[in-house]
C-alpha cells in the first residue's frame, strides 16, 4: 500500500494490557451484532471510493477491513502489537490490500492538516488519557467537510461510580484506563472543537453512543 503522508510515531506507547488480551479478544463476538451492523452502515454511507480514511484505536481492524471496499486507502493505527498483528492476518487472509496498519496511539501520532475525509474512533475516546486533545487533532488533520465517526462509551450515565473504581483496576493491571463521563459532556467536547454533529444514536440506554460529526467546509 502507498504511503498516507504521514509522520510515523517515534514513541512506542505501553500496551502490555492489550497486548495480553489481544488474542482472547479477536476470538469474542461482537457483543451486539444488530447495533455493529447499523453503525457500519451508517458510516459507509458518507464513504467513497476516492477517501482517505484513518482509524485511531483500529484493535483487530475487524471495523477497518469491513469499510476497506468503500474508500481508496486506510490508515488503522493501534497501540498494541500483538491486535496489530491480528489485524494484518485478517487482512491477508481476506486479500485486502488497500488497509496499512501501524502502531501509533492517537496522542504522539502526526499527518498534514486537512488531509483525511473522514476519521474513525471505536469504543476509543473513553480509553484516552485526554479526550479533547484527540478530539481537537481529529479535526485539524481533517479536510473542511470531512466526518469523525465515533462510538464511545459513557459511564458518567449509568455508572459513575467507575470514577472510582476504574482507577484502582487500572493500577492492578485488570482494566485499561477508563475516563468517565456522559454522553453530554462528550457531545459538548465534540461541538467545543467546532465539528457539527449530523448523527447520533445510541442502541440502549447504558451503551454506547454513535456519533458522525462534520467539520465545517
Amino acid at each position: 500500500m502507498t504511503s498516507l503522508d504521514y509522520t510515523p510515531a517515534m514513541t512506542q506507547p505501553s500496551s502490555r494490557f492489550w497486548d495480553k488480551i489481544a488474542d482472547r479478544y479477536s476470538r469474542q463476538p461482537v457483543k451486539d451484532e444488530a447495533a455493529y451492523q447499523k453503525k457500519l452502515q451508517i458510516t459507509q454511507g458518507y464513504l467513497k471510493p476516492d477517501m482517505k480514511l484513518l482509524e485511531f484505536g483500529c484493535g483487530t481492524g475487524t471495523t477497518a477491513l469491513k469499510h476497506a471496499p468503500y474508500v481508496d486507502r486506510i490508515l488503522a493505527i493501534d497501540v498494541s502489537a500483538r491486535m496489530l498483528e491480528i489485524a494484518e492476518d485478517k487482512a491477508e487472509a481476506a486479500g485486502i490490500g488497500n488497509v496499512l496498519f501501524e502502531r501509533a496511539a492517537i496522542d504522539d501520532f502526526t499527518a498534514p492538516d486537512n488531509h483525511f475525509d473522514a476519521i474513525l474512533g471505536m469504543s476509543i475516546l473513553h480509553l484516552l488519557a485526554d479526550r479533547d486533545m484527540a478530539i481537537a487533532k481529529v479535526r485539524n488533520m481533517l479536510k473542511p467537510g470531512g466526518v469523525f465517526v465515533s462510538s464511545t462509551v459513557c459511564l458518567g450515565n449509568t455508572m459513575s461510580f467507575f470514577k472510582l473504581i476504574g482507577p484502582l483496576g487500572h493500577a492492578l493491571g485488570v482494566l485499561p484506563l477508563l475516563r468517565v463521563f456522559t454522553t453530554q459532556e462528550l457531545v459538548d467536547s465534540i461541538t467545543a472543537h467546532g465539528f457539527d454533529i449530523e448523527h447520533q444514536w445510541s442502541p440502549g440506554k447504558g451503551t454506547s453512543v454513535f456519533i458522525v460529526a462534520r467539520k465545517p467546509a
